[in-house]
């Protein structure tokens, strides 16, 4: 058996996003536009045949899958490993609040974004387990297509596990709202707007 097939989704545009606010474990409502992207994605996913699927608990990842599912019969999971990499002090902050509260926060990024650890939040390099961890246990129970619908911090951690890729290659990557990736047999490929799933080419 090869595993599990992969639909990855980011949940759908937020009020936060569309204010350049970063949630991390905080929340915000979908947009307008949010809904129609994951209206979008169900028609997109119409014709696969999905075992389950699984959602970060953020409310806005919730809300997303349910829409996505909505009329199908495909047990969905809340699991508690695929929740957003933890924004901490920086949730709710527009950036130039970012940068007068945590001025030395950029250039520490800058020199090595995987490790430096959010003010009272987590890094890319303390995140990783738990997305590994959350792909052991779905890969546990069964395989088949399976959705996951998180967010754009820990979806690339997921896609480093997947794809067996770098921490700079990850998170050179990034997750447009009205895009679904798909992993098979470690190759990436996407569709936009219900489009044919296309190869993705890796930095």
């Amino acid at each position: 058996m090869s595993g599990p097939t992969f639909y990855l989704l980011r949940h759908g545009q937020t009020e936060w996003n569309v204010q350049g606010r970063p949630q991390g474990r905080l929340d915000s409502p979908l947009t307008t536009l949010g809904l129609e992207q994951a209206r979008a994605h169900a028609l997109t996913l119409s014709g696969v045949p999905l075992a389950r699927a699984y959602t970060s608990p953020m409310g806005r990842a919730r809300r997303t899958a349910e829409r996505v599912l909505e009329g199908r019969e495909v047990p969905l999971t809340v699991l508690d490993d695929l929740a957003e990499v933890d924004a901490g002090d920086l949730a709710g902050l527009l950036r130039a609040e970012r940068v007068a509260r945590f001025p030395e926060l950029a250039a520490a990024r800058e020199r090595d974004k995987y490790r430096t650890v959010l003010p009272g939040g987590e890094s890319y390099e303390t995140a990783a387990p738990r997305a590994a961890r959350a792909l052991q246990t779905i890969r546990e129970a069964g395989d088949g297509p399976v959705l996951l619908v998180t967010h754009e911090m820990i979806g690339r951690l997921l896609r480093l596990h997947l794809l067996g890729l770098t921490p700079e290659q990850a998170l050179a990557l990034s997750h447009p709202q009205d895009v679904i990736y798909r992993v098979r047999d470690r190759e990436l490929t996407a569709s936009t707007a219900g489009g044919p799933f296309r190869p993705v080419l890796l930095p």
